[in-house]
């Protein structure tokens, strides 16, 4: 059963005002949309989908960290779910338009809520624990170990 998408039956049977528990009825709905959204590249495409349609391209340079085998993955992911719809333009060359669905777009408050969460609990520890870790002023290659500032004795540096 895992990978299967609830059915609005088993998503309506859980009341919206109760926590979502392991015993009770079917499906929690948070459990759910997590399955559909829950990781980092899926909701961040969504969120940049928000903004309005886009090409493939454009999504790919939105995010340095995004390579273009995640996209298309995450993109067919998003469409199969009914979240992402794309569309073929019919011109030559032809180009390809991902939009969010009506269930898509239903993701808007959510996300917008997400982003005012990590602006207000988020950025302010990363930035606070970017300031205080001299490591992160140099970052090191990846697999070396951390480096070590010591500062010579007043004593000894005239040796």
């Amino acid at each position: 059963m895992a990978g299967r998408r609830p059915t609005a039956r088993e998503l309506a049977s859980h009341p919206a005002n109760e926590p979502c528990t392991s015993q009770g009825r079917g499906l929690c709905p948070v459990i759910a949309a997590v399955g559909v959204i829950g990781t980092e590249w899926r909701l961040a495409i969504v969120h940049r989908l928000l903004e309005g349609p886009r090409r493939f391209s454009e999504l790919l340079r939105s995010d340095a960290r995004l390579n273009a085998k995640t996209l298309s993955a995450t993109l067919k992911f998003l469409e199969g779910q009914g979240v992402v719809q794309r569309t073929v333009v019919s011109t030559r060359p032809f180009t390809v338009v991902y939009s969010l669905t009506e269930m898509g777009l239903g993701l808007a408050p959510a996300a917008r809520e997400l982003r005012l969460w990590g602006e207000r609990w988020l950025l302010p520890r990363t930035r606070v624990s970017r300031a205080n870790d001299p490591a992160a002023r140099t970052p090191a290659i990846q697999g070396e170990l951390p480096r070590i500032v010591v500062a010579e004795a007043a004593g000894h540096a005239g040796r």
